[in-house]
């Protein structure tokens, strides 16, 4: 049996991870991202994975290897073993993507009891983003810094006029739970957000990718590259190869690369058509659009891979 209390315990530290305890990382132009509290560190993924008290291995080199190995072969619970509390300050459009991530514990301001924070994320003459053609959800280019400062001038005087209106209410004694009904989604918004390692490198698989909107992907990038790349080097080294900066195959892409690779162009066809990625438009003769053909084309392309159609 084990001692009761393990001799030679001591919480896992960061010195890295401690040196910037507090620090504020400005996001947007209002916004921060900051640590105020950690547990765990590569080792306790280590610890975890090996059941063991003690420290395990004495080589880092073999500390990296199973880290690599836990990722590489999607072992998540070793990684659920440390969490990272943050406190951010961010506009509420972008918590309402960020929210979504439910395997979190969440504290965040109420203006219901507090009035809301006097800070409203701004847009600059051209940071105006298009419409993308072929994504709903996305953007493609920027509007004309000529054309955008007419669009920031509209913005600045709607955030003053519904500020204005809020705390006209509240002087006349309106309660904050209704004081607040119009106010913007670009208002900010606080909130403490604690995670465990796993999902937090589910967040930011999500929301570091290019696809990910620009307003949380800052965020996302922040924790990524000045947080969770000083907290757990090994993980998120890990993290960048396997997954962040990986490409996964379907078992259809799979079965039309390999065959593109011995050279058999018409079962690579066989396997596409058969699939209903080959199908021609009735009105341009030509294929018609196929998101999983285009995904497999993406990553085609990113391998230097020519494929038969």
């Amino acid at each position: 049996m084990p001692e009761q209390i393990p001799k030679g315990l001591v919480r896992p530290t960061v010195p890295a991870l401690d040196d910037i305890l507090g620090k504020l990382f400005p996001v947007l132009d209002d916004g921060f991202v900051r640590v105020v509290d950690y547990m765990g560190d590569d080792a306790a993924v280590v610890q975890a994975a090996r059941v063991s008290y003690a420290e395990g291995t004495k080589k880092v080199s073999d500390d990296r290897g199973l880290i690599r190995y836990l990722l590489r072969h999607r072992h998540t619970t070793p990684f659920e073993m440390c969490e990272l509390k943050l406190h951010v300050r961010v506009p509420m459009d972008a918590w309402r993507q960020w929210i979504r991530h439910r395997t979190a514990s969440v504290n965040e301001t109420s203006t219901r009891y507090s009035i809301a924070i006097d800070a409203a994320q701004k847009t600059a003459a051209d940071q105006w983003r298009l419409q993308a053609s072929n994504n709903r959800q996305g953007s493609d280019g920027c509007l004309s810094p000529e054309d955008g400062a007419e669009l920031t001038q509209q913005e600045a005087d709607l955030q003053n006029e519904i500020r204005q209106v809020y705390q006209g209410r509240l002087d006349r004694g309106i309660a904050r739970e209704q004081a607040r009904k119009d106010l913007p989604l670009c208002t900010y918004t606080e909130a403490y957000w604690k995670v465990d390692l796993h999902n937090l490198l589910h967040f930011l698989a999500l929301r570091m990718d290019s696809h990910a909107q620009k307003e949380i992907r800052d965020y996302a990038t922040v924790i990524g590259e000045q947080i969770a790349a000083r907290w757990i080097p090994l993980t998120w080294e890990a993290f960048q190869d396997y997954r962040f900066g990986a490409t996964a195959l379907s078992r259809l892409e799979h079965l039309v690369l390999a065959a593109v690779g011995r050279g058999d162009k018409d079962q690579a066809r066989a396997v596409a058509e058969k699939a209903g990625w080959l199908t021609q438009s009735s009105k341009t003769g030509k294929l018609a659009r196929n998101r999983e053909r285009a995904e497999l084309e993406a990553k085609a392309a990113d391998l230097n891979i020519t494929l038969p159609w």
